[in-house]
């Protein structure tokens, strides 16, 4: 074998022609065909392997899910982290075509590492190097698969709104054709009846009550709706069931209805009654569509906020803002039956940070709460100022998280969720966001009804 095919790997670039021919000496070549697999993951990490030729698919196994993580060539090293720990394989290595790989076994790479301390910087150059470029690796996986469940999310939570503006939009259309005929009904009616200064006192009136629909609470809307309804049936009002809930939502109720009856006819009455619910009908059609194109835009707005999108990485950051902007983006999952809860400070300082990465932290473990709630129970967002840092708590009254498991919630892939609905990179990556990015820490505090995660945030990035 060639000794320069093996100084395509920046792993032995810095050895002498010596110390590669000994590591060839050592070492076995390895012929595979397209689908046979090279690396098992869960065996024993007892060699490494250069490769030579071909195309090598690197996978990692989550439940029922595989990860594929990258896909090595020539000059690439696999298997070397699993030999250097004594590990386990934490990934499985396959031929995406013919190839040919060198196996480089444990002893070679011990001799290699106690005879040359140049070979032992290599090597752990090479090492640092790999951990990040995985790390790397495992970020943007993540990312994926959390901007998949958010897709889904925002698809349900646009169509909704979208949905009801769509149908509300569609019944403008007859309902204002029908107020305005009936306006018309109305208005000749009046001026036959001599009731010309009546008719165009009760119209100005209306018109100023159909501004500004009333915010009632459910409960006491609905008693208003009852008792309008049957007193409009006692006076033989057609559509009285329609009718109600528009004129209450604004503002007229029993009183104000008599006031309009006095000194009228039965017949211009019910016509006045009519007219006056077609216009509150038509109005809050007006206003759904209104409502509703609001909520579509405040999803968008919260959306661009919560990715920073266009922004530079490290900001100054509202927390309360960001907690806010999550919150609309997790919609679809806290309405099912989570009860939000917040304790925030007034007046916490903005902060230095890289804004999305924080918001991806709040995500991964407000997801993981309502999940461990099976999504109906009470989350707590809180925030305070604690020794100059800034301090943000979300806590869960779930069943808890045991203390054995407790220990690896931050490891790489470790998830206690069903097959197929967690990769186990969430809580990792969070933990690396705050530790490591933010030079924050990241703890949790767990018994059965109460689980809360601390997040402690320097105001300032050192070295931004």
């Amino acid at each position: 074998m060639n000794l320069s095919d093996l100084r395509k790997s920046p792993l032995f670039q810095g050895l002498s022609d010596e110390q590669l021919q000994q590591l060839v000496d050592m070492a076995e070549p390895v012929t595979l065909t397209a689908g046979q697999v090279l690396i098992q993951q869960g065996d024993l990490g007892d060699a490494a392997f250069v490769v030579m030729s071909g195309e090598f698919q690197i996978e990692k196994k989550t439940g029922q899910s595989i990860v594929k993580i990258a896909v090595r060539n020539a000059g690439d090293v696999v298997g070397e982290m699993a030999l250097l720990a004594r590990a386990p394989r934490s990934a499985s290595v396959t031929a995406l075509t013919t190839g040919e790989v060198l196996r480089i076994p444990q002893q070679a790479f011990e001799n290699l590492i106690a005879s040359s301390p140049g070979a032992s910087l290599a090597i752990l150059n090479w090492v640092m190097a790999r951990l990040l470029q995985n790390e790397a690796l495992l970020h943007q996986q993540e990312k994926m698969a959390a901007l998949g469940t958010m897709s889904a999310g925002l698809a349900h939570e646009l169509n909704n709104p979208a949905a009801a503006a769509q149908r509300s939009a569609a019944d403008m259309s007859a309902a204002v054709l029908n107020w305005q005929a009936l306006t018309r009904q109305l208005e000749g009616a009046a001026f036959e009846a001599g009731k010309r200064e009546w008719f165009s006192q009760f119209v100005q009136h209306s018109e100023a009550r159909l501004q500004t629909p009333l915010k009632l609470e459910a409960l006491d809307k609905i008693d208003l709706v009852d008792q309008l309804q049957a007193w409009l049936e006692a006076q033989e009002v057609e559509s009285a069931w329609e009718l109600a809930p528009a004129m209450v939502r604004f503002g007229w109720g029993i009183k104000s209805i008599e006031e309009v009856k006095r000194g009228l006819d039965s017949s211009l009455f019910g016509l006045a009654v009519k007219w006056l619910g077609a216009g509150c009908l038509m109005m809050e059609l007006l206003f759904e569509v209104r409502e509703t194109t609001e909520r579509i835009s405040q999803i968008v707005h919260a959306v661009k906020s919560y990715a920073y999108l266009d922004q530079a990485p490290v900001l100054e950051v509202d927390l309360h803002e960001g907690l806010e902007n999550t919150v609309v983006i997790m919609q679809h999952k806290l309405k099912k039956g989570v009860t939000l809860k917040r304790e925030y400070a007034p007046n916490l300082p903005r902060i230095q940070a890289y804004a999305s990465e924080l918001n991806q932290v709040w995500t991964n473990i407000i997801d993981n709460a309502v999940d461990a709630m099976d999504g109906h129970g009470e989350i707590t967002l809180r925030t305070f100022e604690e020794a100059g840092n800034v301090v943000v708590e979300i806590e869960d009254n779930g069943a808890g998280i045991p203390e054995a498991i407790r220990l690896r919630i931050f490891e790489p892939f470790f998830t206690t969720k069903g097959v197929g609905k967690g990769t186990g990179l969430g809580l990792h990556i969070s933990h690396d966001i705050v530790v490591n990015r933010h030079r924050g820490q990241l703890s949790v505090e767990s018994q059965p009804g109460r689980t809360k995660f601390k997040i402690v945030l320097p105001k300032h990035i050192q070295g931004a």
